[in-house]
């Protein structure tokens, strides 16, 4: 649904003045580009619980005191330790850091590499961190023309894994991220995937999924028309343009993040950068208004042997938890025995930033009980350091 809330900032900012404090369905535009450099890496202690025995699962975590102190990467570090890769003729941006266990992080929309900014730290004490630029979004490229998918980004990933990690993975995402890592591991003829983590899963590159969500139903005229407006260039161009304002972000932001205290300058900063470089517009307008791609609802059956944890923020105003997405993935653990699902509450759509000590309280002893794969059995797993 990130896609559909896209539409609903773009018509507000196009038609009247921006109000300071409202609460606005929204997307997240762009990232910043970190300029690529070497691995890096950085130690800190921390103490791991381990999970008890296998099965599906819900549980819902709640919790009304401030965030607890994690360990969090400058956008130095971030950048530092990105390098890049070459997909296809075109450069994507990446990161590695850490030695262990590889997870692969990937971004929702309008995100980057540096949205993770506040795990990586955590994750790579115990576990090779790759952290990646979907095309056509933070550092890597834009290319003039391309038609972005679903199935593309999809492809990428198995790619990567297939060329650069080259070992069994455990696949992160949040929103749109989630919803390529679903696609890559039922496209996936090898056991390259050894683990999912979906946060706030998307239904779909944008709002055509959601068909029988009542919501999308009344907004269908007014989305078409949209779409047809950001097919225009000029006016795509001054809608973008109102989009990507500083100010504006930051109540975009305020409306999906629980955790109000998480909406920083850095995110900002984070989120807007790349909106200003070549290509970002015609990336934004491709996304919105392309293809909405596979439905993780007819996705996840085919995953039954793959291990799968669910983490959804129940203040989403992209996914909510009563819409048609939402629903699926909370029916989920009773219907397949490779689900746990964990609803944290008052947490948005980004719970990997909102509430990056919930998150880890959940995925950390997840991690742990993941069987490993059996090349990792008796060798000593290596990393980038």
């Amino acid at each position: 649904m990130a896609a559909l809330a896209a539409h609903h900032r773009l018509l507000s900012s196009f038609a009247t003045p921006r109000t300071r404090g409202r609460r606005r369905s929204s997307s997240l535009p762009f990232s910043s580009p970190p300029p690529h450099g070497r691995p890096g890496c950085r130690a800190a202690s921390r103490t791991l619980v381990r999970a008890s025995g296998g099965g599906a699962s819900t549980s819902t975590t709640g919790s009304t005191a401030a965030p607890a102190a994690t360990l969090s990467l400058s956008l130095e570090e971030v950048r530092q330790s990105c390098t890049t890769w070459t997909w296809r003729g075109m450069r994507v941006n990446y990161l590695a850091r850490g030695q262990g266990p590889p997870l692969l992080l990937v971004h929702g929309f309008g995100a980057s590499v540096a949205h993770w900014r506040r795990n990586i730290g955590v994750l790579s004490e115990s576990y090779t961190v790759y952290a990646i630029d979907l095309l056509g979004f933070g550092a890597s490229d834009k290319p003039p023309g391309f038609s972005y998918t679903m199935e593309t980004w999809a492809q990428l990933i198995l790619d990567f894994l297939d060329e650069v990690v080259k070992r069994p993975t455990v696949l992160v995402g949040n929103s749109v991220g989630s919803l390529a890592c679903v696609i890559a591991a039922s496209e996936s003829t090898r056991d390259v995937v050894k683990g999912l983590v979906l946060l706030n899963c998307a239904g779909g590159m944008n709002n055509k999924a959601i068909v029988d969500d009542w919501r999308i139903k009344l907004l269908l005229p007014l989305l078409w028309l949209i779409d047809f407006l950001l097919k225009q260039r000029s006016i795509a161009s001054a809608l973008f343009g109102r989009v990507k304002n500083r100010d504006n972000l930051k109540d975009i932001l305020l409306s999906v993040y629980g955790n109000k205290d998480a909406v920083d300058d850095e995110l900002v900063e984070i989120i807007r950068g790349p909106a200003d470089t070549e290509g970002a517009l015609d990336a934004f307008v491709s996304t919105v208004t392309g293809p909405p791609g596979p439905s993780p609802i007819a996705l996840m059956p085919r995953l039954a042997d793959v291990p799968v944890l669910v983490l959804w923020g129940d203040r989403d105003p992209f996914t909510p938890i009563d819409g048609p997405v939402g629903k699926f993935f909370s029916a989920l653990p009773s219907q397949l025995p490779n689900v746990t699902l964990h609803m944290l509450e008052g947490v948005g759509h980004c719970p990997h930033d909102d509430r990056p000590d919930l998150v880890h309280d959940k995925l950390l002893p997840w991690l742990e009980s993941i069987p490993p794969a059996p090349a990792e059995v008796g060798e000593v797993a290596g990393g980038v350091i």
